[in-house]
C-alpha cells in the first residue's frame, strides 16, 4: 500500500502524517508514507487545498487533518 500526504509542509500536513502512521499502527498495516510538497505535483491530483490524504493514487481526504478514527476506516475500505 502507498499512502501520499499532499501538502508544502506546514502544520496541518505533519499532524495528518501522525494522524495516518497512527491510524497504520492501531490496523497492523504497514505502508509507504511519501511527502509530495511540489505544487505541481500536488495540481496533479486536482485538489485545491492541503493537505491531502492520496491511498494508492485515489485521493480519499484534502483540506483538512482527518483524524486517525477517519483514516482508520478510510483504510479498512
Amino acid at each position: 500500500m502507498e499512502i501520499k500526504i499532499l501538502g508544502i509542509g506546514c502544520k496541518n500536513c505533519v499532524n495528518l502524517a501522525k494522524n495516518t502512521e497512527e491510524a497504520l499502527k492501531e490496523l497492523g498495516m504497514e505502508a509507504t508514507i511519501t511527502k509530495v510538497t511540489d505544487m505541481k505535483d500536488i495540481a496533479k491530483y486536482g485538489i485545491m487545498r492541503t493537505p491531502g490524504l492520496v491511498i494508492d493514487e485515489k485521493v480519499v481526504s484534502y483540506g483538512k487533518v482527518a483524524s486517525a478514527e477517519e483514516i482508520t476506516e478510510l483504510l479498512k475500505k
